[in-house]
């Protein structure tokens, strides 16, 4: 019965998958939300998570403008996670089994219960394997009949994965993305990708696995990927090989416990135009991480 639930699933999901335009979908999640929803990481120079501080710590800007804040926890809320997987011909043998392996921890234990997943792959065409899912244990082993081959079109699979994030239960998502190699068959720019998974405000994660015994073609661009992860609020890290995937969606599972979440209501009214946040800890020891903007959609 499970496996039959999952499969039901992710046929509807495939069918959203293809078809739903991502401007569309983008428009449907803003017109439900009025106060901006900001989750913040905050570290110390070593990188450390720094857990503890309060409303009085924090301050938020839109477009170099200070916002009262409105709302704060210091508490881990819900979250909508997606993990977007390379299954490009390069990611065979010893690779994919360290993939699989992270990927079913990360559902089954490094989530909670009330937390929402989707699992999605790419190699030369995207591939939804399934749809939203609660609890995101219910997600494990959903990988073990998918078989590495083709080539790699990232920048593809970015933008057919971000519509499903308009169609999400928790204001909080995360995006992990887990690649071994560059973009070689996407039709879509890198520039496109970025601006189409950022109107559905994911922090972005990437794990880029950059081993020094491929070919330079071949191997993966960490500065692509910090493109689109930078400016969400996530960050991408370069592992050695595949073995360290699992420290690797720990220390993102980590860092989504310890956030805090803050909103505000904006003092100006919606004009369909991109907006900058800017979050500051009044401690400058301190530094944060958190989305850098958002879109302001007129429609509500």
């Amino acid at each position: 019965m499970r496996n039959l639930r999952l499969r039901q699933l992710a046929s509807v999901a495939c069918g959203l998958f293809l078809l739903v335009s991502p401007d569309l979908a983008a428009q449907r999640f803003r017109a439900t939300i009025d106060t901006v929803q900001v989750s913040v990481t905050v570290t110390d120079a070593s990188g450390r998570l720094i857990t503890g501080l309060s409303r009085e710590d924090f301050e938020v800007l839109e477009d170099g403008m200070p916002e009262p804040i409105t709302v704060f926890t210091d508490e881990r809320v819900p979250i909508s996670l997606g993990v977007l997987l390379d299954t490009s011909d390069s990611m065979r043998g010893q690779r994919i089994a360290d993939a699989r392996g992270a990927v079913d921890r990360f559902v089954s234990t490094l989530l909670e219960s009330g937390d929402e997943a989707f699992i999605a792959a790419f190699n030369h065409k995207p591939r939804l394997v399934n749809a939203w899912t609660q609890p995101p244990a219910l997600l494990a082993g959903t990988l073990d009949q998918l078989f590495p081959s083709g080539a790699t079109a990232l920048y593809d699979a970015l933008v057919a994965s971000a519509p499903l994030f308009g169609r999400r239960s928790h204001p909080r998502a995360a995006l992990v993305v887990i690649s071994d190699g560059v973009d070689t068959a996407s039709d879509v720019s890198l520039r496109r990708a970025s601006d189409i998974v950022r109107r559905f405000e994911p922090l972005v994660y990437a794990i880029a696995i950059d081993s020094e015994r491929a070919s330079p073609a071949a191997r993966v661009n960490p500065e692509a990927l910090r493109e689109i992860t930078a400016t969400s609020g996530g960050y991408t890290e370069v592992v050695r090989t595949s073995a360290d995937l699992g420290p690797a969606t720990e220390r993102i599972a980590n860092e989504l416990n310890k956030q805090y979440t803050l909103g505000y209501v904006p003092s100006r009214p919606p004009d369909d135009g991109w907006r900058g946040i800017r979050v500051r800890v009044r401690n400058t020891d301190y530094f944060t991480r958190a989305r850098r903007g958002y879109f302001s959609s007129r429609r509500r």
